[in-house]
């Protein structure tokens, strides 16, 4: 009778992980209720797991089953815990540009690295490789509920940026003083500092200029010329959009003929649910009674807007003549609709070759990947890893290395 109860548990427990997995499919905007099925895929994966477990010990012909089951869906595992060992190129943990490893800085060695270099020569793109960077910058911390004295962290914070080897950045919440100012001085001329001045063409593409001049928005920046670019909007122009650009590498050792590739840079709808709401609706019940239907509602519009933005960004990445490249702050997680539709078509970085959780969101929500990076078939990718020592956002930065197969 045991056994009996526990074969239709494992019965039932597949049958959970089919809809969850299907609930993936399915934009919030047809039925909004499915997103949380979506976000059961990691319980119904384990649960799997361990009935596979049981089995193997009571009848091991009945453990093909629920081991079965997890081979299919082992890109499913993938998604939110990568277990890729020892495929990480090691030159991809070497930055050349500044002639030292950092997978042990600090935030203060960080913040002590050398000016940015005076001369675009200073760095040479390596001919078989692109390094992309991408990162939610959360403005630089130029608000006043988020500076430091002197600006120490946004000064830090571009400095690291301008000093990366990396041949490509892309960056969210992106802000720029084009002028400077008379309270900022020259701090927060980073499109400036990260564009010719650190050797690198930039785009950026702007949302909101203020009354000031400042400019908000998203951004690339490339050691490769930028010949073509495009921003894609969702609807009215807000700091929710997609860019584009065309990046042409010249021919070099190793590479006889020159290339192009298309980077796509983009910033989905934010989740709009503050921290302390959701800790406040999952500890008191005044909380879940008070906070919970502002949650719900703030959280099913973020889905319904997420869905179609992707789509939206998808339907240009499947009509690109060169190969992509896909960074961005997604809010939102693996086991979703947005990361799903794009997994169909382009490889996860963090998925394909990284190991552990990738963790991206620097809060009170710890084990959130929600900033990716995608490529698509004609790249072969070398390494991913995760800054998690750079704390001047709520965003950790995510770094690739790509070759062209």
């Amino acid at each position: 009778m045991r056994r009996s109860f526990a074969f239709k548990i494992t019965l039932l427990a597949l049958a959970w992980l089919v809809a969850a997995i299907a609930c993936e499919r399915v934009p919030a905007g047809t039925w909004w209720p499915a997103v949380f099925g979506a976000l059961t895929v990691p319980g119904a994966l384990a649960l799997t797991a361990l009935l596979a477990l049981y089995w193997l010990r009571r009848r091991w012909r009945v453990a093909l089953l629920p081991a079965l089951a997890l081979a299919l869906c082992w890109p499913h595992v993938q998604r939110g815990l990568a277990l890729h060992f020892g495929v990480v190129d090691e030159e991809f943990f070497l930055d050349k540009g500044l002639g030292r490893r950092d997978e042990g800085v600090t935030e203060k060695k960080v913040s002590s690295l050398p000016p940015v270099p005076p001369h675009p020569s200073s760095f040479v793109p390596n001919p078989q490789r692109v390094r992309l960077l991408s990162a939610n910058v959360r403005i630089f911390n130029v608000y006043a509920q988020l500076r430091d004295p002197d600006f120490a962290s946004s000064k830090a914070f571009i400095r690291w940026l301008a000093a990366s080897p990396a041949d490509v950045l892309c960056l969210q919440e992106f802000y720029n003083e084009p002028g400077g100012s008379h309270e900022n001085g020259p701090v927060f001329r980073s499109a400036e500092r990260l564009g010719a001045g650190s050797g690198r063409h930039g785009f950026v593409s702007t949302s909101l200029t203020n009354s000031v001049g400042a400019e908000f928005g998203l951004a690339i920046f490339s050691r490769f010329p930028i010949v073509r670019r495009g921003v894609i909007p969702f609807g009215k122009l807000t700091q929710n959009h997609a860019m584009w650009a065309d990046l042409a590498r010249p021919a070099a050792p190793g590479r006889a003929r020159p290339d192009t590739i298309r980077v796509f840079n983009l910033h989905l709808q934010s989740m709009s649910l503050a921290e302390g709401d959701i800790v406040a609706a999952s500890t008191t019940e005044a909380g879940l009674r008070d906070k919970a239907p502002g949650l719900l509602r703030r959280f099913r519009n973020g889905a319904v807007a997420r869905a179609w933005q992707t789509d939206t960004v998808l339907a240009r990445v499947r009509r690109s003549p060169y190969p992509v490249l896909l960074a961005g702050d997604f809010n939102d997680l693996p086991y979703s609709y947005p990361y799903d539709q794009l997994a169909g078509t382009l490889q996860n970085a963090w998925a394909t070759v990284g190991l552990g959780l990738g963790a991206t969101y620097h809060g009170r929500l710890p084990g959130l990947r929600i900033d990716q990076q995608f490529a698509s078939a004609q790249w072969r990718v070398l390494g991913c890893r995760v800054h998690r020592e750079i704390l001047w956002s709520d965003h950790f930065p995510v770094e690739a290395v790509y070759q062209l197969r």
